[in-house]
């Protein structure tokens, strides 16, 4: 199996009152609770997924 990046993703906000998309795309991340932290991909569509929530979660670690 090829090595694939990883990265490293913490919730920080609550999906209260934001929009439902907003609330799938924390679900699509793996992501339910504040202070979850969950291991994704790193593709240009987990790139993506951060940046338009980048309100709500953080990097925290790149590997």
């Amino acid at each position: 199996m090829a090595n694939t990046k990883t990265i490293t993703i913490e919730q920080t906000g609550s999906p209260q009152r934001r929009p439902w998309i907003q609330r799938q795309t924390l679900v699509g991340l793996g992501l339910n609770k504040i202070g979850r932290r969950a291991t994704v991909p790193d593709t240009p569509a987990t790139r993506g997924m951060i940046a338009k929530m980048q309100h709500i979660v953080r990097v925290v670690d790149e590997a």
